[in-house]
């Protein structure tokens, strides 16, 4: 029986400035999620989670806290380019350029901006990414930059830890 290595994640020597990366898991926000991520995190502003307060605003609904649209779309991000990471160096740029509201799905790419190796640590590199985040109407929510270290290929820190088992799974186990 053969291991099929399942996805891995980008390593440093994946990265090419230009490249795009459509991230293939969309998220549809709900009010529980809004609710709860906005009472974690003590926002106390009531157009969060008061539909009262979020009925007479000029949205005439309760908006999504900002902050989880930001870990949503860093999230979506992950899988394509931070997998390996092991350090996020900085955000810059960010820019909520639309409302989100319970109900809406969001989407997000990014874009390969600048790569370079690390001169401090020869086991990595530094990428910079520009993601964006759309909705379900293909309306940009959100955009910014992101510089990250990211383990190369073969890297101490980059080597997989799953457990060994002291038998093989087997067919025959079934």
């Amino acid at each position: 029986m053969t291991i099929k290595p399942g996805w891995q994640g980008r390593f440093f020597e994946d990265f090419e400035v230009g490249d795009v990366y459509q991230h293939p898991l969309g998220r549809t926000i709900t009010e529980t999620d809004n609710s709860w991520f906005t009472l974690l995190t003590m926002n106390t502003n009531q157009s969060h989670f008061n539909r009262q307060v979020g009925e007479s605003s000029e949205f005439g609904r309760m908006l999504v806290v900002s902050p989880l649209t930001i870990a949503v779309a860093m999230g979506q991000s992950v899988v394509d380019t931070t997998q390996n990471a092991f350090a996020n160096l900085g955000m810059d740029d960010l820019r909520l350029t639309a409302p989100v509201f319970a109900g809406d799905t969001l989407w997000s790419e990014s874009i390969v901006l600048a790569v370079r190796g690390s001169g401090s640590r020869p086991a990595a590199g530094i990428v910079t990414i520009r993601t964006r985040t759309l909705n379900q109407d293909a309306v940009e929510v959100l955009t910014f930059k992101r510089t990250f270290y990211v383990h190369r290929r073969g890297a101490d820190g980059a080597r997989p830890l799953f457990p060994q088992a002291a038998t093989p799974l087997a067919l025959e186990d079934v």
